[in-house]
């Protein structure tokens, strides 16, 4: 009640609609289109055309089975033959052989040919009606007073939402803009609309607003979550600022942080964890650490001379030991950072933290992009085909970029899950191909420029595994993944799905959540079986 109170004496250029007014609704609706079925948006255009006339014929005795209209220059397509003459004479022409003129007693017979055959009749110019669909009316949601300071988002003073209508047609304006903050209703009567903002509990408040035009319709209802958390800095409450989220599809301003949307989950209050981020410059993303299997390759490659060690500085395994460590300690500090201008750029390309990128192929590779431990395993984060299969399959945006590359467009556009078998493969074995780096002519025996492809391939499969991980919470819980789980915990689940698989992570959500109603990486960790144990300390070494 003292949110709505504030709410009511800070509203400006709306009103606010308060909950227990009951006789509102016999008022009557306050869009005054509601009662009424709203105008389509579409239009109807004419388009002038040529139209082709083609008859398909029997070759037993030249009769004409049916007519075939088509819009185009060339043969109708199969498509086009089952529109025009239906299934039956469809499925005579689909099992049709070629057949060239039989020569019989030093003549062309075409008699002898069977099934039909398509001849072209004529073309002449058309007209037809075309209905086009028009862009619908929208509504954008962002703060007035302040431009929230990064990367806590952090304001001086509390701000407001400030709605902002957009109608795409001409002669056409938003007449009005309605929403709920925290169930409470407002309106404005113009195409923007301010609300002020207090604060909120801390797992946000829900936001629903849409827009009226004059068209007679409405936009579709948009929705958002917004939390306001005093910054706790001063005694005196909301004197050291506040740090403000906003979750929606339709925020103006810098965009949320990595899969937020994806899970609807609000960040951290006060800023990510250090493994979380992506630094401003790589000099701050530079690392030291002692990688044995590093120092072993480089050796082995002849990098570094660690002739003078005992067993010229390597174990049997491939490893370094201390002395051939020791040798190559310079040599793998440089190696270990020399990625991290590529991988910044990526992260600034994808969205996907930059430092998280790095440890986590600090555990998978060692930095070593050649193959590692097993032969079915490429690049920086040792890709799978599995793991290819999972961007290819829950990363749409780069299924649509990559698959044209390799497949035709048409088949492309199936999608992934409706591929054939053998085109499914293909793509699997085309993007193992570019993470893969070894190259047997290459200096050092590797090919580096191949690198910088497969951070971007590894950052979309990051991608892929946070938005598989939404679809595993959501399926087990049935509720929304940010309402259930912190941000942070659904990071540790998206590598824990990227280093395992999603048949680990599954088991161990439904356990956890069926056997206690509460989900957290504490918990969940402890479901996960023998076999896919060894993904809890590859998590905690990559979120430290």
């Amino acid at each position: 009640m003292i949110l709505l109170l504030h709410m009511q004496k800070a509203l400006k250029g709306c009103r606010l609609i308060v909950g227990f007014l009951l006789f509102i609704g016999v008022l009557g609706p306050l869009n005054k289109h509601a009662s009424a079925e709203p105008p389509h948006r579409e239009t109807t255009i004419v388009v002038a055309y040529t139209e082709y006339e083609w008859w398909l014929s029997s070759w037993e005795d030249n009769s004409v089975l049916c007519h075939v209209y088509v819009d185009h220059e060339g043969l109708p397509s199969s498509d086009e033959v089952l529109q025009n003459c239906g299934s039956s004479i469809h499925v005579v022409w689909e099992s049709t052989p070629p057949c060239a003129s039989i020569i019989k007693d030093n003549k062309s017979d075409p008699s002898l040919c069977t099934g039909v055959y398509l001849v072209f009749i004529a073309s002449q110019p058309k007209q037809k009606d075309v209905v086009i669909q028009l862009p619908p009316a929208k509504v954008y949601i962002s703060l007035d007073g302040c431009i929230p300071s990064q990367p806590e988002n952090r304001c001086d003073t509390l701000p407001s939402l400030l709605f902002q209508g957009e109608e795409p047609l001409p002669n056409e304006t938003i007449t009005a803009i309605h929403g709920t903050i925290g169930g409470l209703p407002f309106e404005c009567p113009t195409m923007t609309c301010t609300v002020p903002l207090q604060a909120t509990p801390i797992e946000g408040i829900p936001v629903e607003f849409w827009a009226d035009s004059s068209f007679g319709d409405s936009s579709e209802h948009f929705t958002a979550m917004v939390r306001v958390i005093d910054s706790g800095v001063s005694e005196s409450p909301g004197s050291g600022g506040w740090f403000v989220d906003v979750l929606s599809s339709q925020w103006v301003g810098k965009p949320p942080v990595s899969c937020s949307m994806t899970w609807n989950a609000f960040p951290p209050i006060g800023g990510l964890p250090g493994w979380l981020s992506t630094p401003d410059s790589n000099v701050l993303m530079a690392s030291d650490q002692a990688y044995y299997y590093l120092a072993g390759r480089l050796i082995a490659k002849g990098i570094v001379n660690a002739r003078d060690c005992p067993s010229g500085g390597m174990l049997p395994n491939g490893y370094a030991d201390a002395c051939g460590l020791e040798k190559a300690r310079p040599a793998v500090e440089s190696w270990q950072n020399q990625f991290d201008a590529a991988i910044l750029q990526v992260a600034s390309d994808t969205d996907v933290p930059a430092q998280l990128m790095k440890n986590l192929f600090a555990q998978e590779s060692q930095f070593w992009p050649g193959i590692f431990k097993v032969s079915y395993e490429y690049g920086l984060g040792q890709i799978t085909d599995m793991g290819t299969d999972s961007v290819l399959l829950w990363n749409p945006n780069f299924y649509a970029q990559f698959c044209p590359l390799v497949l035709s467009q048409e088949a492309c556009d199936q999608g992934y899950l409706h591929l054939t078998s053998s085109d499914q493969s293909i793509l699997r074995g085309a993007l193992a191909v570019q993470a893969k780096v070894d190259c047997p002519d290459c200096q050092e025996g590797i090919d580096l420029t191949n690198v910088n492809f497969s951070l971007t391939l590894f950052a979309n499969t990051i991608k892929a595994s946070c938005d598989q991980v939404a679809q595993i919470v959501y399926n087990a819980t049935k509720e929304s993944p940010g309402a259930v789980l912190s941000y942070e915990d659904l990071w540790r689940l998206t590598i824990a799905n990227y280093h395992a698989g999603p048949g680990c992570v599954s088991y161990a959500v439904y356990n956890t959540w069926a056997s206690s109603g509460i989900l957290n990486w504490a918990e969940i960790s402890n479901r996960f079986t023998d076999t896919c144990k060894g993904v809890i300390p590859y998590v905690e070494k990559i979120t430290q």
